[in-house]
């Protein structure tokens, strides 16, 4: 299954699942919920953080955490 991390720059997805106990709270309440599209805005050196937009807001998340939220990439 595919994750935030395995996005390129400027593709787009939507989150279909997680483990809440791997996510951690902050990422909930800016919006990362299954349902909720995510674009990857860019990619920092060696990889980590990723810099994404969920719903508008922009965040930058480690890439361990984006391993665990589970999307589906749209066309």
């Amino acid at each position: 299954m595919p994750t935030i991390a395995s996005l390129k720059k400027g593709e787009r997805g939507i989150i279909t699942e997680f483990s809440a106990d791997l996510i951690p709270l902050k990422l909930l309440e800016m919006g990362c919920l299954p349902g909720n599209e995510v674009i990857l805005v860019q990619v920092a050196p060696f990889n980590d953080p990723l810099y994404i937009n969920i719903n508008g807001s922009h965040l930058a998340i480690r890439k361990e955490t984006a391993l665990q939220v589970e999307i589906e990439i749209l066309p």
